[in-house]
């Protein structure tokens, strides 16, 4: 969902998401996703209450002038009906499903607490159960290799944001919104984390190093924002499109495409390689990542626990079956 699209959706969404930014400071990002998620629900409830025509692309279906009845009538049935149509229909994980049942329950629960509905039915909407894996990273040798085959017209500024995002951590949004003045005297970064949060990365060498060498051409005459760090060939603030696509231009070049990596792996990788190799607490971790929670950085804990198990497992003494005396 875009911005402007927010004014296709029923008045009473409108506002919560109006509450999602101003008050809660939710990111644009997450706002939009609650957005679409709700969209497409109450495009179902549409559907399946009979107030568009059938012939009508599910795409297409018009809910801005969703009244608010329809809204308050809104079942536990109708949830569940609707999670099934996602699975059914439009192939939705279980991940994918269970983001839908935060935001349909957010929303209601939200109605509930402003007086709009009393007897809030959704509040029992079950989720479905999610298995957690262990984050995607590269390994040492990988990152080295990734950052080793940066070159051509931008290759200052390439290898900075590689940098900046195996060494500290960061989240795209937290990267494309750097700007100059965020780096301080003293050597560390403020970026901006979800929900608005301001945290302080600490540069390293490395960083220090890159930040330098890509400030030493970074273009200045018609640059649209004079403060964004990372300007774009358009000379913008480079966009989170841009980033990626970057992103995924190295790993290919590194044959490192196709196995799953991404933008967001990177910052897999930095969290990975501080735990393995810097002998870094889980809770200087959580703060270097910018977690509310702590059970979120304790997944790298667990990844280090596999490799350990892992290790174990491949010790060739673990098959005591290889080395009975011959007769036995």
């Amino acid at each position: 969902m875009r911005q402007e699209e927010i004014a296709t959706l029923p008045a009473l969404v409108r506002i919560y998401l109006n509450y999602l930014m101003s008050i809660k400071a939710k990111s644009e990002l997450t706002v939009l996703e609650y957005g679409s998620d709700l969209r497409l629900f109450f495009r179902y409830i549409s559907l399946i209450k009979g107030l568009c025509d059938k012939s009508t692309p599910f795409d297409e279906i018009n809910i801005s002038l969703l009244s608010n009845d329809i809204i308050f009538s809104v079942t536990l049935e109708d949830a569940y009906s609707f999670l099934a149509y996602c699975r059914k229909e439009r192939n939705n994980d279980t991940n994918a499903r269970a983001r839908k049942v935060v935001a349909i329950k957010r929303f209601y629960k939200y109605l509930e607490i402003n007086g709009y509905i009393e007897n809030n039915r959704i509040a029992f909407l079950e989720s479905p159960q999610t298995k957690r894996g262990l984050p995607k990273y590269l390994s040492l040798e990988q990152s080295v290799m990734l950052l080793q085959s940066v070159d051509g017209k931008f290759k200052e500024r390439d290898y900075c944001i590689l940098t900046l995002f195996l060494n500290c951590g960061l989240r795209l949004s937290e990267l494309v919104g750097i700007n100059i003045s965020h780096i301080k005297d003293n050597n560390t970064l403020v970026v901006l984390g979800k929900g608005n949060k301001e945290r302080t990365i600490y540069l390293n060498s490395a960083c220090l190093s890159a930040i330098k060498s890509y400030m030493a051409v970074r273009p200045t005459d018609g640059v649209k924002d004079r403060d964004a760090l990372f300007i774009s060939n358009q000379k913008r603030r480079i966009s989170r499109e841009s980033v990626q696509k970057m992103v995924e231009g190295y790993l290919k070049k590194c044959g490192l495409d196709g196995m799953g990596f991404s933008t967001h792996k990177l910052r897999h990788t930095a969290a990975t390689l501080m735990y393995q190799h810097g002998n870094v607490d889980p809770l200087q971790l959580k703060e270097i990542l910018g977690h509310e929670n702590l059970s979120t950085t304790e997944i790298y804990t667990h990844i280090h626990d596999e490799q350990l198990k892992k290790a174990v497992d491949s010790n060739p003494l673990n098959n005591p079956s290889n080395f009975k005396k011959s007769g036995e």
